[in-house]
């Protein structure tokens, strides 16, 4: 397979999750409650084995099935990635007796998990993180988790969380971090939802003096900071792939409205002002589309850059998604903003992940901050003079 090209395999397993996501999933999500965890629709996912695809494919795999069921199905493919973000950690960082506690029963979808990373005084400076873990005193080393989280998805619904606290002093930075595997069930830990643009679960979550020990955590002890990264490195492309389906649907819907609808004498699509919307929609749609699979490749095959091109893929795709979604709203007029329309539908939801797991202008700086590291600047004029 080529880096920009997809192999026939994959294309057509690609139709094939759009087949499943239109007839077993979205009816699914149509039941659900917004802003609460589907756990039906979780449940489904597992049985189709996509949950378990989330442990066992590459980045490429996961691009593929988000941005597949993201234009079929935006629930669907939520739940999907929140699952994914929530135990790669554990995945990745667990010993033997994590990893055979909770991947069977999430991949089966029977166990809802949860990233929690962000707080109400660190959202995109993670290394800016006030979760206290204080050492309880007694001989097994443990630590008591003291604080709040914020904008946690799935949220206070799941049933294991993936929680990032500081166990060194807060001059530490980014090496003052540890990531804790934490039960829901554990006393202490509290939790509300929140009333948010996006329908999807997400809630604050309260510590107060949650117990955890040295069986709770997830990786080494200050480590933390790198397993959150190597995580976000991981999902960046695919949240891109995700805005890459939502755009991608829009432009559809966009493409036959205006060859259907008649204004001033003919379609919409005879008018050249719109024609050259309807194009420049595509381009930004493809574009964002091959830089998503450029950064998943290359996270796949381990190449140099990646936390830079997960960060491009990112930004590319999610702000070309929110360009494309605002001109379909644009094209199609008033009905597009019908409680209901496909089209209010991707308005609302687009908007999100211009923020969450690092937003744009975050992008912007991990961007810029490895091209300077990299001294991609070298080969200037004034670096060629003899």
């Amino acid at each position: 397979m080529g880096t920009f090209s997809l192999a026939p395999d994959q294309l057509a397993w690609c139709a094939e999750l759009r087949e499943l996501a239109g007839r077993r999933l979205a009816p699914i999500a149509e039941k659900g409650e917004p802003g609460r965890v589907n756990r039906p629709l979780v449940a489904e996912l597992g049985q189709l084995g996509l949950l378990d695809r989330l442990f066992t494919s590459g980045a490429l795999d996961l691009c593929l099935m988000r941005e597949s069921l993201a234009q079929v199905c935006t629930e669907a493919e939520t739940a999907l990635a929140l699952q994914g973000l929530g135990a790669h950690p554990v995945h990745a960082y667990g010993t033997k007796e994590q990893r055979e506690r909770w991947l069977p029963e999430v991949s089966a979808g029977r166990a809802v998990a949860a990233f929690a990373l962000s707080e109400p005084g660190a959202g995109s400076d993670a290394a800016a993180l006030a979760l206290r873990a204080e050492p309880n005193g007694e001989k097994d080393g443990g630590w008591r988790l003291t604080g709040e989280k914020c904008w946690i998805s799935n949220a206070p619904e799941a049933d294991l969380y993936t929680v990032f606290a500081r166990t060194g002093a807060p001059s530490a930075g980014a090496r003052g971090v540890t990531a804790f595997l934490v039960p829901a069930d554990r006393p202490g830990l509290t939790g509300d939802h929140l009333d948010m643009l996006s329908q999807h679960p997400i809630g604050l979550l309260t510590f107060a003096g949650v117990p955890v020990g040295p069986d709770d955590v997830l990786g080494e002890i200050g480590g933390g900071f790198r397993t959150a990264m190597d995580t976000l490195n991981l999902f960046r492309p695919s949240v891109g792939a995700f805005a890459v389906g939502m755009a991608q649907a829009a432009l559809d819907a966009t493409l036959a409205h205006t060859a259907q609808r008649r204004a001033f004498g003919g379609p919409l699509k005879d008018l050249q002002t719109v024609a050259h919307q309807v194009a420049d929609m595509a381009l930004r749609v493809e574009s964002a589309r091959l830089m998503v699979y450029a950064a998943a490749s290359a996270y796949d095959e381990g190449a140099d850059g990646v936390p830079r091109r997960a960060a491009m893929a990112k930004l590319l795709a999610t702000e070309t998604a929110q360009q494309v979604v605002d001109a379909a709203v644009q094209l199609h007029g008033a009905r597009a903003l019908h409680r209901g329309h496909l089209l209010e539908h991707l308005y609302r939801e687009v908007r999100a992940p211009r923020i969450y797991e690092g937003a744009t202008e975050i992008q912007r700086a991990v961007i810029a901050r490895d091209l300077y590291r990299g001294d991609s600047y070298r080969g200037s004029t004034e670096e060629r003079k003899p």
